[in-house]
């Protein structure tokens, strides 16, 4: 790691996206948000990582953390952070998680139980680190575990776990942003055919195509089968 490069983050598991952007010193960056330590301690940074130097021998990275004002997304984990372009601009997404209930209905026996975060969009501007929360009608209950999807200025939101109903219901939403000049606009929409998942892996195996594997369809059923997720203008398509 570079030597301007902050304290890395302490293991765990976050969510995590890539980042690229339009200069060459942008190509790719990496953002981790959140995450869940060994020792159940939450976090609510964010992190940028990039490569500063690649030879033969090594490659050097630089880690920043981003401080952020406005509508802050509280610590969490089990979540997604994704990357959206509209009109030349980019904005991160967070949404879902799971986080300590407030401390106000703590016990000793609940000191450590943890609930749905509120279902809302936080619009994260990486460049000016100012976050706004939206509230959507068609988001009702908390997701985690979560899969989603981003493409240009869309992301596909798939299954999840509601540990409020200890449910896995097949959702499938399409949230669209808008980045205009004035405020960003952001509208959900429900669509059907979607699947009942949590905890997968999402792969991307090219510009149109993604690929679903493992996770849990039922509390102690893992399932066994794959997904294949095309996208083809605003169609969606899961085989």
């Amino acid at each position: 790691f570079s030597k301007d490069s902050c304290y890395l983050p302490p293991l765990r598991y976050p969510a995590t996206c890539t980042f690229k952007g339009s200069l060459e010193s942008e190509k790719q960056k990496y953002i981790i948000h959140g995450g869940k330590t060994p020792n159940n301690e939450l976090s609510d940074k964010i992190y940028v990582m990039s490569v500063v130097c690649k030879n033969n021998k090594k490659v050097t990275f630089r880690c920043t953390e981003k401080d952020l004002v406005g509508d802050v997304p509280e610590a969490r984990y089990g979540h997604s952070i994704d990357m959206v372009y509209s009109r030349g601009k980019s904005m991160g997404v967070v949404f879902g998680g799971r986080s300590y209930i407030p401390s106000a209905q703590r016990t000793t026996e609940k000191w450590n139980s943890v609930a749905d975060c509120l279902p809302h969009i936080f619009l994260v501007d990486l460049e000016f680190g100012c976050s706004t929360s939206y509230i959507l009608p068609e988001l009702q209950d908390g997701l985690s575990f979560h899969v989603s999807i981003a493409r240009n200025d869309t992301i596909y939101i798939l299954g999840g776990h509601s540990l409020a109903n200890n449910i896995r219901p097949a959702n499938l939403y399409r949230i669209r942003v808008d980045l205009p000049l004035g405020s960003p606009a952001v509208n959900c929409t429900v669509l059907p055919g979607g699947i009942s998942v949590s905890s997968a892996i999402l792969t991307q195996t090219n510009s149109d195509e993604f690929v679903i594997v493992g996770g849990y369809q039922l509390e102690n059923q893992k399932r066994m089968v794959c997904n294949i997720i095309s996208l083809e203008g605003n169609k969606i398509e899961i085989r």
